[in-house]
């Protein structure tokens, strides 16, 4: 055989193997029933007294499900659907982390800034403090600000600076501790730096590309179509969570299952972050002593069945979230319930194992 025939042999098994591959993926895509998926959302709907959930289970930056269980609202019979408008509690750092992250990549600000650069008039013990140990919760700065009150609207630097005489919790980078104050922090950060809200900062530079057109901050007086109403069980019965007037930055915003596959769609590619600032955000935080935390920049970052998981979950009256990704894999799986008592982790496990078995199996075995 000639070299121009043998490379021409090559190159036509290069393309019948990706045909495979690709032919492999759409075929997981559709071996995992779904009446399995039913199973196990109903299973904790049940158990747990949640009275809607919607998910989204994304393969390869395309949607291969996507469901609503039970009720959006129980007073008015509305069914849960993917098109339902939950609030998403602190699955929204992850776009406060973006906002962050974009403002690195144009070179107006840097992850290792000190806090200082912009709250000059923080205490002497905050000096150290970077934006990155804010967006990984390792600065030692309280949880919750003296100053925030649910009820309140006030300027996230009024919050912020509401912890200024408070002890730091531990030595800055040597452990982890969740802190909504370094969100406050981070977001009036964004307004200084882009001369922007940071909603709207967010909203030019996220949503809008992203197609994520039902994303937006929480609010009750606006309204908003197909919005979710949040519930907690009480005993032996349903009644309705008590909403939060006042907009946190680290848990601002309302979504869908299938907006949340369009910026899931969106990670696949470099348009809104670059290759670099995701593996940032995905890097687990090395402590000062030389251990690493499984927590990267607004991500959890761990490993499920052998695979990364990178994933993050959120809690506001009424609401439990969870959004999954397995980058290895090539699989998302996003959960939103509208019951403080729902485990929508577990459930975002339990449908990724689904997943991720059929994937095994079809790679692995090539049956």
């Amino acid at each position: 055989m000639d070299y121009a025939s043998s490379r021409k042999s090559r190159f036509g098994g290069l393309l019948a193997l990706l045909f495979l591959i690709q032919t492999s993926w759409a075929q997981t895509a559709s071996s995992v029933p779904a009446d399995s998926v039913d199973a196990i959302v109903q299973s904790h709907m049940r158990n747990k007294h949640i009275p809607g959930v919607s998910i989204a289970v994304v393969r390869q930056g395309a949607v291969v499900l996507s469901k609503g269980y039970g009720l959006a609202n129980v007073e008015l019979n509305v069914s849960a659907t993917p098109q339902s408008v939950y609030a998403i509690a602190s699955v929204s750092k992850q776009f406060i982390a973006s906002g962050i992250l974009i403002l690195a990549q144009e070179g107006k600000l840097s992850l290792d800034d000190d806090i200082h650069t912009y709250y000059p008039q923080a205490p002497q013990t905050w000096q150290g403090i970077t934006l990155r140990h804010l967006l990984s919760h390792t600065s030692g700065i309280v949880r919750e600000a003296p100053a925030f009150d649910p009820s309140k609207i006030q300027p996230d630097s009024v919050v912020v600076q509401s912890a200024f005489p408070l002890p730091l919790q531990f030595p800055i980078g040597t452990k982890w501790q969740y802190c909504n104050v370094g969100y406050f922090a981070l977001a009036d950060i964004i307004r200084k730096v882009s001369g922007q809200p940071w909603s709207t900062f967010l909203k030019d530079r996220i949503f809008k590309p992203a197609g994520m057109t039902a994303t937006r901050t929480t609010t009750l007086s606006e309204v908003v179509p197909n919005r979710v109403d949040g519930y907690e069980w009480e005993k032996d019965h349903l009644q309705r969570a008590i909403p939060y007037r006042a907009l946190r930055p680290s848990g601002a915003f309302l979504s869908t299952v299938l907006d949340l596959a369009k910026w899931e769609a969106a990670l696949g590619t470099t348009k809104i972050l670059t290759e670099t600032s995701q593996k940032e955000m995905q890097k687990p935080f090395i402590l000062k002593d030389g251990t690493p935390y499984p927590y990267g920049l607004g991500w959890r970052v761990d490993t499920l069945m052998g695979t990364s998981w990178i994933h993050h979950g959120g809690s506001l009256p009424g609401f439990r979230t969870e959004y999954a990704r397995f980058p290895q894999a090539g699989l998302a799986v996003i959960v939103l319930t509208n019951s403080e008592q729902a485990l929508p982790e577990q459930i975002a496990k339990e449908i990724a194992t689904l997943y991720l078995r059929s994937t095994s199996g079809k790679l692995v075995t090539g049956k």
